[in-house]
């Protein structure tokens, strides 16, 4: 595997674990600050949250498989 072929893995990973922290993050925003008023978004944000973390893990996978 090429030194940029990696670097594109790296990047990738990086990008989707930012993702799954993001949405990781509008769920504890939602439990602490709103939940009595928005629990009704806790199924999306839970759906969303679990996608981004699969794709994180998938992304890692190949990453790691690659070095």
């Amino acid at each position: 595997m090429t030194d940029e072929a990696l670097k594109d893995l790296q990047k990738n990973a990086r990008k989707a674990k930012r993702i799954a922290t993001e949405w990781a993050s509008q769920m504890h925003d939602l439990v602490e600050d709103q939940l009595w008023t928005d629990y009704e978004r806790l199924p999306e944000l839970a759906d969303k949250t679990l996608a981004a973390c699969q794709a994180w893990k998938e992304a890692q996978e190949k990453l790691e498989a690659a070095q």
